[in-house]
């Protein structure tokens, strides 16, 4: 039978890249009693009068078919938050989805295809693989350097971009390095992207969960705002991420195309969760600053435990719910290193390759998990890097 060539395209760029994490969750569900540091989900519940609002729109009806651009509620609640950052903003600006990772799909789908390249930051989250293959375009990786603190810098921007290139997909906050761009190197990536008439599409979902320094984004650059298109949501900012309720906002043009794709792909979302979404936008909530403790306190904690512990170098994350950790001096790759933490310890982390080439001798670990928990679990990671040396016979986790 014929396939069509996307199926080629995404065979390996699908579940593959969470391998560690799907194992963890099968051992899991044969009893082992595994800790999980891989994938971000909040571990606080959203707000109680977020999830009474959705109660009360279901219950009230708005349970009926919506439209391609968003609920009136919310595309208000848009309009305000990001008109706010920049003069203008209106309706014909904003494209609600179900979540981020759908506005990045219909973003991508609307500005490349096959001939195109897309300059993506690496380390990059594992899904912009995928999103920009899906379009037939080709991923054009751009290092992070560690040592300016995965801090993207236009220099280095600039000697990867190629005639082919028509996007820069930023993400700041990033996942998986917390590193959060300022505005001074938003200026100088910028030139760049005006030099060689590039759009910008920023990430921006851990825009409320920064530790030190302030949240900064091409679009509030009056000079970068016709060529950037932002995409975020509710996931992490209110920890909602099951309610997939997320957005893009972009020059009018840009959205009223993307439009006809948007309502080729869903025709509209739930209005119950768009009345829940457009009271999170619009009312104060707690959740973020919350989170932002937690998340800072925990990255402390990982910090003074593994600072200085043999072959293990942890990275201090500006903002996000993840920390790195540079295991490449153990001998071990981030990959084998977590394929055999998981084995022979019981703790469940992200292999750094998953997230681009730049993060191979790294692992990632969610800072979702309450202290003890991830006390015990620095515990056996300390003990896994002091033994590695050693013959650990029978693997006490395998299945």
């Amino acid at each position: 039978m014929h396939y069509a060539s996307i199926t080629d395209r995404l065979a390996h760029l699908g579940s593959g890249k969470w391998a560690v994490h799907l194992k963890a969750r099968d051992m899991v569900s044969k009893g082992h009693p595994v800790i999980e540091l891989t994938i971000g989900e909040p571990d606080i519940r959203p707000d109680e009068a977020l999830l009474d609002e959705a109660n009360r729109a279901m219950r009230e009806g708005r349970t009926r078919y919506s439209n391609g651009r968003g609920e009136p509620g919310v595309v208000a609640a848009l309009v305000e938050k990001y008109g706010q950052r920049q003069a203008g903003v209106g309706e014909g600006n904003i494209l609600c989805f179900p979540g981020t990772q759908t506005a990045l799909f219909a973003v991508m789908l609307g500005l490349v295809e096959a001939g195109d390249a897309v300059l993506v930051c690496d380390p990059l989250y594992a899904t912009y693989e995928g999103v920009i293959a899906a379009t037939g375009a080709s991923m054009v990786p751009v290092p992070l350097r560690a040592e300016k603190g995965f801090h993207l810098q236009a220099a280095d921007l600039e000697r990867c971009v190629t005639p082919q290139s028509r996007v820069l997909l930023l993400n700041t906050p990033h996942n998986p390095t917390g590193a959060t761009l300022t505005r001074e190197e938003l200026v100088e990536i910028g030139e760049v992207c005006i030099r060689h008439d590039l759009w910008i599409v920023c990430d921006e979902v851990y825009e409320e969960l920064i530790f030190t320094g302030e949240f900064a984004s091409p679009f509030d650059l009056p000079e970068l705002a016709e060529r950037t298109i932002v995409v975020s949501s509710i996931s992490k900012s209110h920890a909602a991420p099951g309610f997939r309720s997320g957005w893009a906002v972009g020059p009018e043009e840009f959205c009223t195309r993307l439009l006809a794709v948007s309502e080729t792909m869903l025709f509209g979302g739930q209005p119950f969760i768009a009345d829940m979404t457009a009271k999170a936008l619009t009312e104060e909530f707690d959740t973020a600053e919350r989170m932002r403790a937690l998340y800072a306190r925990r990255a402390g904690l990982i910090m003074d435990r593994l600072v200085g512990h043999n072959a293990l170098r942890p990275m201090m994350p500006e903002a996000g719910m993840f920390l790195l950790i540079d295991v490449g001096a153990t001998g071990l790759d981030g990959t084998a290193f977590a394929e055999r933490l998981l084995e022979t310890k019981g703790v469940a982390v992200m292999p750094g390759a998953s997230f681009g080439d730049q993060a191979e001798d790294y692992i990632r670990l969610s800072l979702t998990v309450p202290d003890d928990v991830l006390a015990e679990a620095l515990d056996r990671i300390a003990a896994f890097s002091d033994n590695l040396s050693k013959d650990e016979g029978t693997h006490k986790w395998a299945s």
